[in-house]
């Protein structure tokens, strides 16, 4: 019970029905529950996401579904509202909300460039700015931002998605040092080649699949479980003494 009496709010967080292949805030939601913690799955994808909580509540857990467009100010005002009236307070933030981006520097135009900006580097800007208030009113907190090892080095064909979680990084950083003496800490979580319903198509193209596969030292690919098990180390008091920090899970692509 690592989150016992603990309330979170988690992004993109609709993809986690159980039998089905799970986003990294859908199995988070479903490791926090089982930790103790009390959860508000928030996503523009309403349908999943209400049958998603629905699920996590008949397996015992408790789970609200709040839809969120991280890219609006209301939207966040509205979702912390409605997850404080519920649970009383607010402790835990994941900004988990994302999308992919494939293209190379000559094929990105201005509306993907903006799309990468305003749903990472936007969303998590308004995510951290608003659920700050909230947190100072519980005493502390913890705020998870889910970046990428393309926000840490680049890659021919991703610029604008390397740039949004590059931007992601070093906000995170800005952001836990203005807030470390309030006990708000704030942190990157930086997954490497995962499998995901958002990567789930592009690795089903064999060619692709072995070149990630032959590019990762361990061999394979990550899991959304996994990726969920550090996100959860942060959001929890074990990391107690741990803030701008950044956990790479890439399998060691990264080392080499």
């Amino acid at each position: 019970m690592r989150l016992e009496g603990k309330v979170a709010l988690i992004t993109g967080a609709a993809a986690a029905l159980q039998g089905e292949l799970m986003g990294i805030g859908g199995a988070s939601a479903w490791l926090f529950v089982r930790e103790g913690a009390k959860v508000v799955l928030c996503d523009i994808n309403e349908e999943m996401g209400q049958n998603s909580a629905a699920q996590i509540r008949e397996n015992g857990g408790d789970a609200e579904f709040v839809r969120l467009d991280v890219t609006s100010a209301k939207d966040w005002m509205d979702a912390i509202e409605q997850t404080v009236s519920t649970f009383g307070k607010l402790d835990i933030a994941v900004n988990n909300a994302g999308t992919g981006a494939t293209f190379t520097l000559d094929e990105t135009t201005e509306e993907i460039w903006d799309e990468q900006m305003n749903v990472h580097a936007k969303g998590t800007f308004l995510g951290t700015k608003y659920v700050v208030p909230e947190m100072r009113r519980a005493g502390g907190g913890s705020i998870v931002n889910v970046s990428s090892i393309m926000g840490m080095v680049g890659s021919s064909r991703s610029s604008a998605y390397s740039a949004a979680k590059g931007a992601v990084r070093v906000f995170t950083k800005s952001a836990a040092v203005q807030y470390a003496e309030e006990n708000i800490r704030v942190n990157s979580v930086h997954p490497g080649f995962t499998l995901t319903p958002m990567t789930q198509k592009r690795f089903m193209i064999t060619d692709i699949l072995e070149e990630r596969m032959t590019s990762v030292p361990m061999g394979r690919l990550g899991t959304s479980e996994e990726i969920a098990s550090c996100i959860l180390f942060l959001a929890s008091d074990e990391a107690s003494f741990v803030t701008g920090a950044e956990l790479v899970v890439d399998g060691g692509f990264l080392a080499q």
